[in-house]
């Protein structure tokens, strides 16, 4: 990707013209009022926090910001409508609540000095104030922020009303397409686990930022995979900035997407770091089960995977019933009640009662497969599948008995 520098900084000062216009519409444009509750399917969102600090109001700010972003490259919109043919449909891997994402491919003949690499380009739908503040968030805290399981932002382009956001290719789609298409060959276990730790591992390094951060939109769709099955969290829209000092939540508007969201966010719009850890036990859920978090589909009492599965995680006899039949029986006995023990935890409605996002990823850990190889729960054998430790980081995480 390469450091941008100068040539950064004359691409950001070139959109500087465009500023007054759009302060000007920043402040005559009404807040939309329409589907406050933000939740729903299809990546619905709703107003964004206009008391939010951390997102740059207007190009100004956005300017002052992005010039500490020197690992960020200003793109023109030539460039961009250059690498995806015109945003060609056939260029197109999927479309959000953001807009249409495109696949591209930069090198030195799009700018002297770039690496070649492949790239996805998301282009803002242009529907007014809360898609700008959503792509503003974005570039504000993926410019600050790296770490290998977030989704690296390559760059942006902000011209006159166009808003597009460059990322790294993520060669093997969203984790909701590798779980929920029937097309897909099945997840094994241990590749499952292996996702699962790199998405906490994503959401405790924004927790413990120095500023830390709350992701707020923490679900299957979100996750992103690299041709290794590394697992990394991308669209930062809904993200914030987490409660400070003597503060114990930040409250705001209720946004995200039904059946990820935590009880009591969505009952109060208190939002707090564990309000994502319940967001990754849903997810976790997921994972074991291979079912969604909200499926119409399915008889009344199992539409919602949380109100169906959790009273059976800590039943023994019971976590065959949940566990995905795809998998064939090939997992390891004891890591699944560990998972699951994880699982149930996290899902707590009481939101102290659950870990720190730093001891799920300690607790996920020894549940990374050693050997290679799996073993089913019907096995007499003596396990060859090394996933060694117990349920939980001793000190950190209450464990409980499984009823047998």
């Amino acid at each position: 990707m390469g450091n941008c520098g100068t040539r950064e900084e004359s691409a950001i000062v070139a959109t500087a013209h465009n500023q007054a216009q759009v302060q000007q519409q920043l402040q005559v444009l009404p807040v939309p009022t329409r589907n406050l509750s933000g939740l729903g399917r299809k990546h619905s969102r709703s107003t964004s926090d206009l008391s939010d600090p951390s997102t740059p109001r207007n190009l100004e700010d956005f300017r002052k910001n992005s010039l500490l972003y020197t690992h960020v490259i200003a793109f023109t919109l030539f460039e961009l409508e250059t690498i995806t043919k015109s945003f060609r449909s056939d260029y197109i891997l999927g479309e959000g609540g953001f807009g249409t994402v495109y696949k591209g491919y930069i090198d030195e003949n799009v700018r002297v000095g770039l690496k070649s690499l492949p790239v996805a380009v998301k282009v803002l739908n242009k529907e007014g104030l809360q898609g700008h503040r959503e792509w503003l968030t974005e570039v504000n805290f993926l410019g600050q922020l790296r770490h290998p399981n977030l989704v690296k932002l390559i760059g942006y382009c902000c011209e006159d009303d166009h808003r597009l956001l460059v990322y790294e290719f993520m060669f093997r789609g969203s984790l909701e397409n590798h779980l929920f298409r029937k097309t897909t060959a099945p997840l094994s276990w241990s590749t499952r686990m292996m996702i699962a730790l790199g998405a906490a591992k994503g959401l405790a390094f924004l927790h413990n930022a120095e500023r830390p951060v709350i992701y707020r939109d923490f679900k299957t769709s979100n996750i992103l995979l690299d041709s290794d099955y590394m697992a990394k969290l991308s669209d930062f829209g809904l993200a914030r900035p987490g409660p400070q000092g003597d503060e114990t939540h930040v409250s705001t508007r209720v946004m995200g997407t039904y059946g990820y969201a935590a009880p009591e966010y969505v009952m109060t719009g208190h939002l707090t770091a564990r309000s994502d850890v319940y967001s990754f036990g849903v997810v976790l859920l997921e994972l074991l089960t291979g079912r969604k978090s909200v499926d119409k589909t399915r008889p009344s009492k199992e539409v919602s995977l949380v109100d169906w599965a959790r009273p059976k995680l800590n039943d023994k006899r019971k976590l065959i019933q949940i566990i995905d039949p795809r998998l064939e029986n090939q997992y390891s006995v004891r890591a699944s009640q560990k998972a699951c023990s994880l699982a149930y935890y996290c899902l707590s409605q009481n939101p102290k009662a659950r870990p720190l996002m730093s001891d799920v990823v300690e607790t996920l850990e020894p549940l990374q497969c050693t050997s290679g190889s799996e073993v089913s729960p019907s096995s007499s054998s003596t396990p060859t599948f090394i996933c060694s430790g117990s349920p939980f980081v001793s000190g950190r995480i209450p464990g409980y008995r499984m009823q047998t």
